[in-house]
């Protein structure tokens, strides 16, 4: 081949080459401006990984790849998980959530990923109370461990609904209670003994029977009022009668009858 033939030839593969990074460099930058600081994705064992643990993010970071099987926002300063939070990722398989302010979860956060979700950590957060219906349907394990829980009947409506991870029960602890000996106790150690639902079912019938007897009273006392004032206005117009002369007296005591019948 002419050298003339193989510098050309040279030049345009070069060209080609350099193109090609070009775009493949403006492609990165493009998904690098997409996503928060912090955030990167990336691939572990064949699975597809994106990755904001300690990005200082105050909320569930949108334009998360749906593709995303593993995904780890740990150790940031989100407060709150609103509905729908997770609903474009479809084939999620874990979500690290630990190490974050959370303390409040609207029904509906986990929607979408009711079939798939394998595995969720909630740890090391400010949960205090959740509703039961907070991880309806959901198959995943959950941990709950290290929050300050209020232990009582909503928890233990929350605790029958989940499938907690393994080894995570024990960090379930009462930083609460409605009753004060079992602050600082594990919460499934202390509901071995206690049924905190029996115990406020009791207590909202005795305040029923409480309110009940109330109205009784009440209702009573006004009965009792009402014959004594009858009685006592009875005896003065007797007294009335009585004071005057026969004639209208007989007069007034018939025309009393008359009424009466």
């Amino acid at each position: 081949m002419p050298t003339a033939e193989r510098v050309l030839l040279r030049s345009v593969t070069m060209w080609l080459l350099l193109q090609s990074l070009l775009l493949l460099l403006a492609s990165c930058l493009r998904l690098a401006a997409a996503f928060p600081k912090g955030c990167y994705p990336s691939e572990e064992e064949g699975l597809k990984t994106f990755r904001c643990s300690n990005a200082q993010l105050t909320e569930v970071p949108r334009d998360i790849p749906n593709d995303t099987n593993k995904l780890y926002l740990d150790s940031n300063r989100i407060p709150f998980l609103p509905r729908d939070a997770f609903r474009d990722l479809p084939l999620l398989l874990e979500l690290d959530l630990s190490h974050n302010a959370i303390a409040g979860v609207e029904s509906g956060a986990f929607r979408g990923l009711t079939d798939h979700l394998h595995s969720l950590d909630l740890s090391s957060n400010r949960l205090v109370s959740l509703s039961k219906d907070t991880f309806s349907n959901l198959k995943a394990k959950v941990n709950l461990s290290d929050n300050p829980w209020m232990c009582d009947c909503r928890l233990q409506e929350l605790i029958r609904t989940v499938d907690l991870a393994a080894g995570s029960s024990g960090g379930i602890v009462c930083e609460s209670s409605v009753q004060e000996e079992h602050v600082g106790k594990a919460f499934l150690q202390v509901i071995a003994d206690t049924d905190f639902c029996n115990v406020y079912k009791k207590t909202t019938d005795i305040a029923m029977l409480v309110t009940m007897f109330g109205w009784f009273a009440m209702v009573i006392s006004y009965l009792v009022y009402y014959v004594r004032q009858n009685q006592e206005d009875a005896r003065r117009h007797l007294e009335y009668l009585k004071s005057l002369p026969s004639k209208q007296r007989r007069s007034e005591e018939s025309s009393t009858i008359s009424t009466v019948v």
